[in-house]
């Protein structure tokens, strides 16, 4: 990130994320960016399959970066050091993420308890949602509501849309509670996914999603749309998502599920205009 914000949107361009936030005032839109940069850089971090202590240094370097940047001395870093100063975005919610990428690196997860999925969620997308409300003007209080059904929706559809992938890399986020629940006492993902029960721990953490999905819709209704513009059209794209996954099913083989492109410009138009 030594050219911030060319660096930061080019690390957001091709995804849906850089359609749906194309629609903000620029000062906005750049904040995001910016935002979704660091995010990305920490996550790709927890994904490098190389050794975990050098991810560990990693995301510690990270840490240090974030505080030199809030006592002024960052200038690598001079589009997030404007968007933190102009949008007041806190520092543990930039360090929370890190530690929620930590979480992945200290020891792949499998068969998470249920707090330990709720931590993990607040902290990888619970977190990023509360730096975003805060770009999009929306009040602290109705913002970290917004932040933490709708992070928890949006994660809760990843681990379903990304079993297989996430399996491959020795990580299962289905909590244990409701794989026990289905008859399902392996933890190792690829028994797991390919258990006749899978469908069950599926739908349960679906429910979850749904449920999370309808207090965010409720909240956004209650507020000035153009402050809940992107994350509706996130909500909206995800909702789609997730049905689709349902539709699908969740026995083996599981078909890979995407939103079609076309799909989620609809979505940015109709939230457009």
């Amino acid at each position: 990130m030594s050219k911030p914000r060319q660096t930061a949107e080019r690390a957001a361009s091709g995804s849906s994320f850089y359609a749906g936030m194309r629609i903000l005032p620029r000062p906005q839109r750049e904040a995001m960016y910016e935002i979704y940069a660091f995010c990305r850089a920490v996550d790709d971090i927890a994904d490098d399959p190389g050794p975990r202590e050098e991810r560990r240094k990693a995301l510690q370097w990270w840490r240090g970066e974030i505080n030199r940047l809030y006592d002024g001395a960052a200038p690598d870093f001079i589009g997030l050091a404007r968007a933190v100063k102009v949008f007041g975005l806190r520092r543990e919610d930039f360090m929370a993420v890190i530690d929620g990428m930590e979480m992945d690196v200290i020891a792949d997860i499998r068969a998470p308890d249920r707090a330990t999925l709720d931590l993990y969620c607040d902290r990888v997308a619970c977190a990023v949602g509360r730096l975003s409300v805060r770009v999009f003007g929306m009040a602290d209080e109705a913002g970290i509501a917004l932040a933490h059904h709708l992070g928890r929706a949006l994660q809760l559809t990843n681990i379903l849309r990304d079993l297989d992938e996430d399996a491959a890399m020795g990580r299962l986020y289905l909590p244990r509670e409701e794989l026990q629940a289905a008859g399902i006492t392996a933890t190792e993902p690829a028994l797991v996914l390919a258990h006749p029960a899978i469908a069950k721990p599926c739908a349960a953490l679906a429910a979850l999603a749904r449920a999370a999905f309808e207090e965010a819709r409720a909240i956004m209704a209650k507020n000035p749309r153009r402050v809940v513009r992107a994350p509706r059209i996130m909500g909206e794209a995800y909702h789609l998502i997730l049905k689709a996954l349902l539709a699908r099913g969740f026995a083996p083989p599981r078909k890979l599920v995407h939103l079609p492109r076309a799909k989620f410009l609809l979505i940015v138009l109709r939230n457009l205009f």
